[in-house]
């Protein structure tokens, strides 16, 4: 899971995207979240600032705490522009945007580090919730046109991915300029074959959606006004 140093020159001449996933947990051999991550370290994005911008991924371990000192780490040397978190939620069929991160850590397993808080804050003192400050809904019709499944969710749960969600728009409400998210993906179809009756989506799929959602992340600021809500 080693990925290239990134050096301050390059870092200097280009814009810095940071690209997280995790990796496996919950007695799975790999995490399509990062397998699909990693595919895009170094690739080049084009903004609407005209700047390039380059993609830096990293693997976050699914520990709470840890998980949020390594990205924390990674923001400051990065000093990226544009942070997205991507995250596995076996079960969901479609590449879940996600809209808002609550201050809870609830888990139902333990994670990698034999941690299981209950209903414990992710921040203590911090506000209720965080909602992302990317362009969700112009993303998702960016990705449906791109003929890519997704969705719009109102949860992030309240695992490891929730704490990571919630931990980084809680470091980026001090960083002006810098926007940040979150996305879910579905099992890959070689896990969902060990999941009978579990939807999957190619990781080639989800490597082109999360291009196309970064892509619409730094090309749009004001986002679009479309229905994208859910009855329960």
């Amino acid at each position: 899971m080693n990925t290239p140093a990134v050096t301050p020159q390059a870092i200097a001449l280009q814009a810095t995207i940071l690209l997280t996933g995790f990796a496996p947990f919950g007695g799975e051999s790999d995490n399509p979240s990062w397998e699909a991550v990693r595919r895009l370290d170094g690739a080049i994005v084009g903004g609407g600032d005209g700047r390039e911008h380059r993609v830096v991924a990293r693997c976050l371990p699914v520990a709470f705490g840890q998980c949020l000192s390594e990205l924390n780490e990674a923001i400051d040397r990065l000093q990226p522009v544009l942070v997205l978190c991507v995250g596995q939620a076996g079960g969901r069929s479609q590449l879940s945007l996600e809209r808002i991160a609550i201050n809870i850590d609830d888990a139902r397993i333990a994670d990698n580090r034999g941690a299981q808080p209950i209903d414990e804050p992710v921040v203590a003192g911090g506000p209720a919730a965080y909602f992302s400050d990317l362009p969700i809904k112009a993303m998702l019709a960016a990705l449906r046109a791109a003929g890519i499944p997704a969705e719009i969710s109102q949860t992030a749960g309240t695992y490891v991915c929730n704490h990571v969600f919630y931990g980084l728009m809680h470091a980026l409400r001090t960083r002006d300029g810098v926007r940040g998210g979150f996305i879910h993906i579905p099992y890959a179809p070689a896990q969902a074959a060990r999941h009978a009756g579990a939807p999957s989506l190619a990781i080639d799929t989800v490597v082109h959606g999360l291009r196309v959602a970064l892509e619409t992340a730094l090309n749009t600021r004001v986002d679009r006004r479309i229905a994208g809500g859910a009855e329960h």
